[in-house]
């Protein structure tokens, strides 16, 4: 009798499709699958599983709650022996909207620009302006950069709007497009990445407070004035 595989081998049977539930099942293996996505992730497994909605989970995980992203920061400020205001870490869980990535950035560039115990508001809005300009830089405009001029309009007209989802009528008219003129370009920044849509109709960002970066990159943009249309991505 051959011996049951072990991780590595299990691993390497499931990236080749060679081990399946039934086989996992007939060898009393327990097969657990995890994966991650945007929220219309339930809609496309159910699309392409019967019962899909019987075989798996679909947890959301957002932002953390105000109180979860102000421990978040809190606790490993205190083991250190440091204490941060409560202005400070109300100021920080205000500008992450308690995005777990978010807070890591502020409550590095906090830390290090405190120059002693407490950490004040005025490190935290020193620190945001640190913050913002590494966002801007290597986070957001490495997205950015990949747009055309047009698809970055569509997004300059989705952070007009405000945070959050935004029916796809109201952006195309704040572009002065027909819902259908302005759908290829809906669709092409979902393939993208940069959008994602929850329910038929709306645009949501994928990237969060990446409406803040529009506003900061277009500040003179002009509703109802899109780009010539261009074939080529713009430099």
């Amino acid at each position: 009798m051959s011996p049951a595989p072990g991780a590595t081998e299990l691993v390497v049977r499931l990236k080749s499709r060679q081990y399946s539930s039934t086989r996992a099942s007939s060898d009393g293996k327990s097969l657990l699958l995890v994966g991650a996505g945007l929220p219309q992730l339930a809609g496309f497994a159910g699309g392409a599983k019967s019962y899909a909605e019987r075989l798996f989970r679909f947890p959301e995980i957002g932002p953390l709650s105000p109180a979860a992203a102000a421990a978040a920061i809190r606790a490993p400020v205190e083991r250190e022996g440091v204490r941060i205001d409560a202005e400070a870490l109300e100021r920080v869980v205000q500008e992450t909207k308690g995005y777990p990535y978010f807070l890591q950035e502020w409550g590095y560039h906090a830390w290090n620009v405190a120059a002693a115990s407490p950490i004040t508001a005025a490190d935290v809005e020193k620190a945001t302006e640190t913050v913002l300009a590494h966002l801007d830089q290597d986070f957001f405009k490495v997205r950015f950069d990949r747009l055309t001029q047009r698809e970055r309009d569509y997004l300059r007209a989705m952070a007009e709007l405000g945070p959050g989802a935004h029916r796809s009528g109201k952006i195309a008219g704040l572009l002065g497009l027909s819902v259908n003129a302005a759908g290829s370009l809906r669709d092409g920044l979902i393939k993208k990445g940069m959008i994602y849509s929850r329910h038929y109709g709306s645009a949501d960002f994928t990237v969060p407070m990446f409406d803040d970066f529009m506003r900061r990159s277009m500040p003179d943009w002009i509703p109802q004035s899109p780009a010539p249309n261009r074939t080529k991505k713009a430099r």
